[in-house]
């Protein structure tokens, strides 16, 4: 694993369909910990980090990631992207690209699997996991690559208690284990509990950043405030969230 890197968005203008999703967007991004994306539906929270994994071109500006050698990334989203297949040959099938050999892809799927309690359930189908266990099958591909940034879009959206929790704790540790961790949450009390500085979008820009806990108890800026008092309108455009 490199040094953790930082993430330099700049001027980021990205236009879907006639749209614009993203309007000039800038932000500095540290390399460390956790940073939550945090803002209303359509204010580019979702694009920003697809932009940030290069899924998505831009029509303008551009993603700088400071870090001293390669960075090895890694994307959960919030429906898991899950094949046919064995929950062991999920993680596995992550690992083809670092061309390990085939014994130490299994080596790390199983060790993968134990650290986010599926080991039992190795060989069932993916298909066949609860939801909660799903997410955690993503973020056990996501950690037996060892990312050096780590991705999150919503990951326990739709999850019951105990299945957010586990989630939560597996974000933290990786974050303790040198991951850099960007994370898109509507869930405030989450972004309280596992960020150390929060973004706030609005209209495709950033709007807001800093300490987590200054930033949603003492915001400086109008949209902030708009936001968290739930006074923002919601746009149609569902997918740039």
């Amino acid at each position: 694993m490199t040094a953790m890197p930082g993430l330099l968005l700049d001027q980021l203008v990205l236009r879907i369909n006639g749209a614009t999703i993203l309007d000039g967007l800038s932000a500095v991004i540290p390399g460390s910990g956790i940073t939550a994306l945090i803002g209303p539906n359509g204010a580019g929270k979702s694009v920003t980090l697809r932009v940030i994994d290069g899924l998505l071109p831009l029509n303008g500006g551009r993603v700088t990631v400071t870090s001293a050698g390669p960075v090895r990334r890694a994307f959960v989203f919030q429906r898991p992207a899950l094949v046919r297949a064995s929950a062991l040959a999920n993680v596995a099938l992550g690992l083809v690209p670092l061309k390990l050999a085939r014994a130490e892809r299994r080596a790390r799927a199983e060790a993968a699997l134990a650290q986010v309690g599926l080991s039992d359930r190795a060989g069932d189908p993916a298909t066949r996991l609860s939801g909660g266990e799903q997410q955690r099958l993503a973020l056990a591909r996501a950690w037996a690559v060892e990312p050096d940034l780590l991705l999150a879009d919503e990951p326990t959206a739709n999850l019951d208690p105990t299945a957010t929790e586990r989630i939560e704790a597996l974000i933290q540790d990786m974050a303790a284990r040198g991951t850099k961790v960007v994370l898109v949450s509507h869930n405030l009390g989450q972004v309280m509990r596992l960020a150390g500085d929060v973004l706030v979008l609005a209209g495709g820009r950033a709007v807001e950043h800093g300490p987590t806990h200054g930033v949603l108890t003492s915001p400086q800026r109008p949209e902030t405030r708009a936001y968290l008092s739930g006074e923002l309108p919601w746009t149609s455009f569902a997918e740039a969230s």
